[in-house]
């Protein structure tokens, strides 16, 4: 089904295969959605206002300080009626002003100002996309969430050949396409998510307490994630310094108790994703005033079970949801431990991470995991950035979760 009555801004980028973006539009046209258009400087070389105004049937922008419309505030204006937007032909110069976060003329301040996805249209020289410096650009682009398209192989303008050919306009209409009807199909089943992170603390006295070193920067990363692919999301978090968005329903707690307490509320959902590192035990006595240093009375702190929260979740035969994921961090044997550890938990699948090896895991940017399913699968994201690995744990989420209910129905 073709997708209409979509609203996407199309940056048009210096190159020649600038020329190609016209095509996109009457591709876009055609299908009744609504275009509006940045034209970069370097762009116009390569195609005109009148040419696009004549397709689009609506005003080309190109100046950040148009003393006509300025008065909306045209680089907020822009970012937030557009429900995507699309960079094309995307050069190697354009993508180093987005890596370094860049906003000196209208194109890059919409880019840095939007809350909506960017997809990025690469088309230049094999020599240029290859080069070391576009390469780190790609993953920094792609660590902060940005979607690319191509290049393609084949043959350039310069007459070399290679990686490096702008994707076509059918190719990128089909991305588009998919793009939508995907995000549409899980608006209509309306998903719910619930979302753990964090440590939680187990308190001995009013100031001294067990807990561990998790940030709930990668649960967190997920929540963010899953809510951008249209799921209602709703995290519970443990004690941690992140500052967290409206779009997320959060819910503060401090306690393991308070954590399963806050889940039973938060049901039903239709997938549960388990990323907190629940403190294991609890003091059977919670001191009322700080414990003196007393070597005698501190030689030993009698310790309870706290509830496992993965298992409730899993063997909930009310409320089961229908996907549930747990995390397993391990310092040795990680396939061994954590696919031991999904079937005893009776969850859908299992995130491993090696949290011995440094620079990865708890309170750290960056994560290497294992996605673990419940038939032996391994699906390896190698070490990046925490919103990297979110974004493809929750990618993962949907098309289980797109999967399980086309067999169900």
């Amino acid at each position: 089904m073709f997708i209409k009555n979509k609203k996407i801004l199309i940056i048009i980028g210096g190159g020649i295969a600038a020329y190609k973006s016209l095509d996109l539009i009457r591709l876009l046209k055609k299908s009744n959605n609504e275009i509006k258009t940045i034209l970069t400087k370097s762009g116009k070389e390569f195609v005109t206002p009148l040419s696009i105004n004549a397709l689009t049937k609506s005003k080309t922008f190109e100046d950040i300080f148009d003393k006509n419309s300025e008065a909306e505030i045209d680089h907020i204006s822009l970012s937030r009626w557009a429900d995507l937007i699309i960079v094309m032909p995307t050069t190697a110069n354009f993508m180093s002003k987005l890596s370094l976060g860049k906003s000196e003329d209208l194109a890059t301040t919409v880019i840095l100002a939007s809350n909506k996805d960017i997809l990025l249209v690469p088309a230049m020289n094999v020599r240029m996309w290859i080069h070391k410096a576009t390469q780190q650009n790609v993953k920094i682009l792609k660590d902060y969430g940005y979607l690319f398209i191509g290049p393609e192989k084949g043959e350039m303008a310069c007459g070399e050949y290679g990686d490096g050919k702008m994707s076509s306009p059918r190719q990128i209409f089909a991305y588009i396409n998919h793009y939508f009807n995907k995000r549409d199909l899980v608006k209509r089943k309306n998903y719910k998510a619930l979302v753990t992170a964090g440590p939680t603390r187990e308190y001995i006295d009013p100031v001294r307490y067990i807990s561990n070193e998790s940030s709930g920067k990668q649960g967190y990363e997920i929540a963010l994630a899953l809510s951008k692919l249209g799921i209602k999301t709703t995290m519970i978090i443990g004690p941690s310094n992140l500052i967290t968005q409206k779009n997320i329903k959060t819910k503060k707690i401090v306690t393991a108790k308070e954590m399963l307490i806050e889940v039973k509320k938060s049901l039903p959902v239709d997938v549960a994703i388990c990323t907190a590192a629940v403190t294991d035990f609890r003091p059977t006595i919670k001191n009322k005033n700080k414990l003196k240093k007393d070597l005698n009375k501190m030689k030993s702190i009698n310790l309870e079970k706290n509830d496992d929260i993965l298992e409730y979740l899993s063997k909930n035969n009310k409320y089961r949801p229908k996907l549930v994921v747990g995390f397993s961090a391990e310092t040795e044997n990680l396939n061994k431990n954590s696919i031991s550890k999904m079937k005893k938990k009776n969850c859908d699948l299992i995130v491993a991470n090696d949290v011995s090896k440094q620079g990865r895991g708890f309170n750290s940017d960056y994560n290497e995991v294992s996605i673990i399913d419940n038939n032996g699968n391994i699906k390896i994201i190698k070490k990046n950035k925490k919103s990297y690995i979110a974004s493809k744990i929750a990618e993962v989420i949907l098309d289980k979760l797109l999967v399980n209910d086309r067999n169900f129905n």
